[in-house]
């Protein structure tokens, strides 16, 4: 099976990779090619916990993979927008 992979934000940043294409066997979960990719791209080890999307919508790990799913990893996000009183 042909599964394009997206990499988001600080984990495109660590790895230097935006897009990537991986064939796997058939059976393959989600959980199972990102630790395939850890092993490829250790930056991606050290991001933390990494939220995984198939096809635009959020899964787990144990999501099968079909061929010519589109597989997105994405940071941890967090921040957002100060309080009024600190901006000014």
């Amino acid at each position: 099976m042909r599964i394009t992979v997206k990499l988001f934000a600080s984990l495109r940043e660590r790895t230097g990779v935006a897009t990537l294409f991986r064939s796997v066997p058939e059976g393959t979960t989600a959980g199972a090619l990102l630790a395939a990719l850890e092993e490829d791209l250790p930056a991606l080890r050290a991001a933390g916990r990494i939220a995984l999307a198939v096809n635009s919508e959020y899964t787990r790990a144990e999501q099968p993979l079909r061929d010519g799913d589109e597989l997105a990893l994405i940071p941890p996000v967090s921040g957002g927008c100060l309080p009024r009183a600190q901006r000014e």
